[in-house]
């Protein structure tokens, strides 16, 4: 009988990361849920079966505790990301691109280093990218977020080249608007603020990314799907969106 599949899920408390790890599960992976907010991931845990792990993705103590308790890994999401306000680039401030750039690049390369060498041995390895059309495009106010998602697609690109002829996947998904907390970060809890980017059209949901994901890392292991845009119907681009006109 062979063993159950193990799969890794960064920022899995809420949203894209907590969706993607209950889908998983159902696939039949066991799921290792990674998050600053333990008691979050202790629950979703307890419903899928899966092992909950503090992991700050800023913190490389932390990074290193979470990759050391993990013994195999054949999966590997890298979903922990954030934006932080919306700030032209002459008022963008050095403590919210920090933060951006620890969290969405730096966090992601100190978690995947480690874990390179179990995905190779696990003979079948996959590592997802939860990266943004942010990092395929530019929007005003936008600088400080997509410099680090274009860093994130241009890692996943470098990660495919040099995992080549080894037994690992590389795959970016890379979404339009999703609704989930994300945005209430983004705008510092102010609520009206972070449902603005969704009135008047149908956002993403996390359901939907991670249907993307299960749907990648499900494939024959020999095909690799590179990367996966995926947009709300209503939304063409970062700035053209069809909105109701009540709204």
């Amino acid at each position: 009988m062979n063993e159950q599949r193990v799969a890794v899920v960064t920022g899995a408390s809420a949203g894209i990361g907590a969706e993607t790890a209950r889908r998983l599960a159902s696939e039949g992976f066991r799921v290792i849920l990674g998050a600053r907010r333990l008691e979050r991931i202790e629950e979703i845990a307890a419903t899928t079966g899966g092992v909950a792990l503090p992991l700050d993705v800023r913190d490389a103590r932390s990074v290193q505790s979470f990759c050391e308790g993990i013994e195999s890994c054949d999966v590997l999401v890298n979903n922990a990301g954030r934006a932080s306000g919306l700030q032209e680039v002459a008022e963008l401030e050095d403590e919210r691109t920090v933060a951006m750039w620890e969290t969405n690049v730096l966090g992601l390369l100190r978690v995947t280093r480690p874990l390179i060498p179990k995905l190779i041995a696990s003979g079948r390895g996959h590592i997802v990218n939860v990266g943004s059309t942010a990092g395929i495009e530019a929007y005003p106010g936008g600088a400080g977020y997509t410099m680090t998602k274009h860093a994130v697609r241009v890692l996943t690109r470098t990660l495919r080249l040099e995992l080549l002829g080894k037994p690992v996947r590389v795959t970016e998904v890379a979404p339009g608007l999703v609704k989930t907390e994300f945005s209430l970060v983004r705008f510092d809890g102010d609520e009206e603020a972070a449902e603005r980017p969704y009135r008047g059209m149908t956002p993403l949901t996390a359901e939907d990314v991670a249907d993307c994901i299960a749907w990648a890392v499900t494939r024959p292991p020999h095909v690799n799907i590179d990367e996966i845009i995926v947009r709300p119907l209503a939304q063409a681009s970062s700035t053209l969106i069809a909105r109701d006109q009540d709204d």
